[in-house]
């Protein structure tokens, strides 16, 4: 894959380009490990993994406590 010409595969990530790895760990608001992480359960179409990832951190009991403006 040539990781030199940006927008070829937009929708994709690639977690071997550590470039490509570190913008859409940016982009999702993950760790780089919890990229991988989701590429790995779901696949590398973005919208995919940005789904796993917000449903599997929307289940945390902390965030619930936060949106409910506890401690």
């Amino acid at each position: 894959m040539d990781s030199t010409t940006p927008g070829v595969q937009p929708d994709r990530i690639d977690v071997d380009d550590p470039q490509a790895c570190a913008h859409w760990a940016r982009k999702l608001d993950c760790t780089e490990a919890q990229l991988r992480e989701a590429v790995g359960a779901v696949g590398d179409k973005a919208g995919d993994v940005e789904a796993h990832l917000k449903g599997s951190r929307s289940t945390t009991n902390s965030d619930r406590v936060r949106e409910l403006g506890g401690a």
